[in-house]
């Protein structure tokens, strides 16, 4: 029981550490994405597509409907992580549920997600809700999506576009590949990174 207790205990800190760096996160980059030199048009929101949705890119704000969510859902989640914490504290009858109580745990904690995103500023990018200088980036992957690639055929916005992998400097976890529409903003996007110098690397699907 006091073992149980004690990894409950370190889980709990963890998803209220996580939990506040996200929003935390999520707070800089709203700020910063003012200074972004890409995307600033409309069309270049458009022709970036964010997995799992496969829905286009939006700009970022305080106003807008996915801040608003990550941060509002950030307070659900401190409650829902406080009560779950006291129930496994205070109660010696769980037993073989402390598995599943482990695991809402995480997905509580995994739920508070900002959508994806992608802004180029003169200092580095905002990846997914979180400010990122140019030196944390080891190189960027591009690869297009043609017949037989497994992304091909998931969305119709999908095929023949391009898959851009953001690949992270000492990272565990590195973050979710994003979708570029079309060749052209392709190039302006790796055009972008190599002035600052990253290195792009195109791999044949």
């Amino acid at each position: 029981m006091i073992l149980t207790n004690f990894i409950f205990t370190l889980i709990f800190i963890y998803g209220i550490y996580y939990l506040i760096l996200n929003l935390l996160n999520l707070k800089k980059a709203a700020d910063v994405s003012k200074e972004a030199i890409y995307p600033i048009k409309e069309s270049e929101f458009a022709g970036i597509i964010i997995p799992n949705e496969w829905k286009q890119m939006e700009p970022l704000s305080k106003n807008t409907k996915s801040y608003r969510y990550v941060k509002w859902g950030t307070v659900a989640a401190l409650i829902m992580l406080l009560l779950l914490f006291l129930i496994v504290v205070t109660s010696d009858r769980i037993g073989s549920s402390y598995f599943s109580l482990a695991y809402l745990f995480f997905i509580i904690i995994n739920s508070i997600r900002h959508r994806g995103n992608l802004f180029i500023l003169p200092k580095g990018i905002i990846l997914n809700g979180k400010f990122v200088f140019f030196n944390q980036i080891k190189h960027v992957e591009t690869e297009q999506i043609v017949r037989w690639h497994n992304l091909y055929g998931l969305d119709s916005k999908v095929n023949n576009a391009y898959k851009l992998t953001i690949k992270l400097k000492r990272t565990l976890f590195q973050p979710n590949f994003l979708v570029v529409e079309n060749a052209a903003q392709l190039e302006q996007i790796s055009a972008n990174f190599q002035q600052q110098g990253v290195r792009c690397e195109s791999k044949s699907a």
